[in-house]
């Protein structure tokens, strides 16, 4: 037997114990991977400066204090998130428990991208730890600092039959697919993404698919430009280039076009200095094998700013081009107006993100109605990955499913129908047996068909004592 197969066998051997449902159990877990977070910081920080460069206030900044967040988030609310949730009746089922259950799925799958090693494939596992699911989690070989960072220490703080780590490469990926698991959670390309979910296809198994895109950024002429660009390069060039809601392209009007580089050049000096290959908060592309696929692009194209380059360090300067593919490469696309970049948007595949940036909201709202995309922010980058309450995700080639907060608990949890009747009333549900007649329908529509909320419920209460109350009124003081 492998040690996948062995890895997941004891995962599903655990699970059958049920020993992970009670919610002390899962705070406990999810307390101790705070304390993994806190207590391994500086070999955190080592792991991503050895695989991207990162400095340590970046590997904190963008790494590990949202998954701080997100733990405490869960560790708040989870009685709440794994509370029976009721829902509306209708007067057939107004006497009756009826609800819906969170419960625990299984056995989760969790592959993790190389870009942020430890947010996209931690943030997950929060989700899963919540959700009382058992994971196996497989970090990138790509950024194989972090990964043997993880193997090494985060069974020292997780149960290790529950939660193992799994390192390797691309075949070590592709054993455990040949398991069953219970959903797989994979973040990456869209490439491999297809690979993973006919992998899954084969054992029925749910996927969530946190996938790429272009994501394109169109700027209104009549916008606040300097803020605009300031926004955009920060999204653009932080982790090299390399996060998959950076904004892939531009798009503006050519009469602002000149405008907008001279703005980016100005933030990426402010930024970065005068010589980014020295600056330590400005990272690397993860490896020479992506370094020389970054390179390739820029063949035929025309620099505006930056383009020179070290293959030895695997640094590109900043670009300003007509193509770009999970780089420091941002090209400017000239469009007419609102109404050609919304058609050059829908014409391409579904985005991970839309951004625009304009003071007009009708215009903005214009963008919403009629593009699709996994998220739309106005007026910045990125930020919208921080907000909780917001689920995180694509649609279509962009990927399916979403997480974060009590969407990651939602994601990984099986939402369990729940109706408990009474053995009485068997007058009201004489009218289902046969034989079947028109008045028997009649009353069954009606029944049937009539929801019932909690407000109405309260109303008809309250309704039903004002009556009473008036009744008695009249009794006791009108006669």
């Amino acid at each position: 037997m492998s040690r996948e197969e062995l890895a997941v066998q004891r995962a599903r051997t655990s699970f059958q114990t049920g020993r992970t449902k009670p919610l002390d159990f899962r705070v406990h877990q999810l307390k101790n991977l705070l304390h993994f977070i806190s207590e391994r910081c500086a070999d955190i920080s080592a792991a991503t400066k050895n695989d991207l460069g990162k400095s340590q206030h970046g590997t904190k900044l963008f790494e590990t204090l949202g998954l701080e967040g997100e733990i405490n988030l869960a560790i708040e609310n989870l009685a709440g998130w794994a509370t029976p949730r009721p829902v509306e009746k209708n007067l057939l089922t107004i006497s009756d428990e009826v609800y819906v259950q969170p419960e625990p799925l299984g056995v989760v799958l969790i592959i993790g991208a190389w870009n942020y090693p430890w947010a996209v494939t931690l943030q997950p596992l929060v989700g899963a730890i919540a959700a009382a699911t058992k994971s196996i989690i497989k970090p990138s070989e790509v950024s194989s600092h972090s990964a043997k960072v993880m193997e090494e220490f985060l069974p020292q703080y997780l149960d290790k039959d529950l939660y193992p780590v799994l390192t390797g490469g691309v075949a070590e990926t592709q054993e455990p697919l040949k398991q069953r698991f219970d959903h797989i959670f994979y973040t990456g390309s869209s490439t491999v993404g297809k690979l993973v979910m006919g992998a899954a296809a084969r054992h029925l198994t749910p996927v969530t698919l946190e996938l790429g895109g272009k994501s394109p950024c169109y700027i209104d002429k009549n916008c606040d430009i300097s803020i605009a660009c300031r926004r955009i390069t920060w999204g653009k060039f932080v982790n090299c280039g390399q996060t998959c809601i950076a904004p892939d392209y531009i798009l503006c009007e050519p009469c602002i076009q000149s405008r907008v580089i001279e703005e980016i050049a100005k933030n990426i000096k402010e930024f970065y200095t005068d010589n980014p290959k020295t600056f330590e908060d400005y990272g690397r592309i993860i490896n020479q094998r992506h370094f020389k696929r970054v390179m390739a692009l820029m063949e035929g194209s025309t620099v505006a700013v930056g383009g020179d380059s070290d293959e030895s360090q695997c640094y590109i300067g900043e670009w300003l081009m007509k193509e770009e593919i999970f780089g420091p490469l941002l090209p400017i696309i000239t469009v007419s107006g609102v109404d050609e970049a919304i058609q050059f948007i829908n014409d391409r595949e579904k985005p991970l993100v839309v951004y625009v940036f304009s003071h007009n909201i009708k215009l903005i709202k214009r963008v919403i109605a009629e593009t699709s995309s996994g998220a739309l922010l106005a007026n910045d980058c990125l930020v919208h990955f921080t907000v909780s309450a917001l689920p995180f995700g694509g649609v279509g080639n962009s990927g399916m499913g979403s997480y974060h907060g009590r969407h990651s608990f939602d994601q990984l949890s099986h939402m369990r129908s729940c109706l408990i009747k009474q053995l009485s009333m068997e007058g009201v549900n004489s009218m289902r047996y046969p034989p079947h007649t028109a008045k028997k329908l009649s009353w069954v529509r009606f029944l049937l068909l009539k929801q019932v909320s909690v407000c109405m419920l309260r109303r008809m209460a309250l309704l039903a004592t004002l009556a009473g109350l008036a009744a008695f009124v009249v009794q006791r003081f009108l006669r």
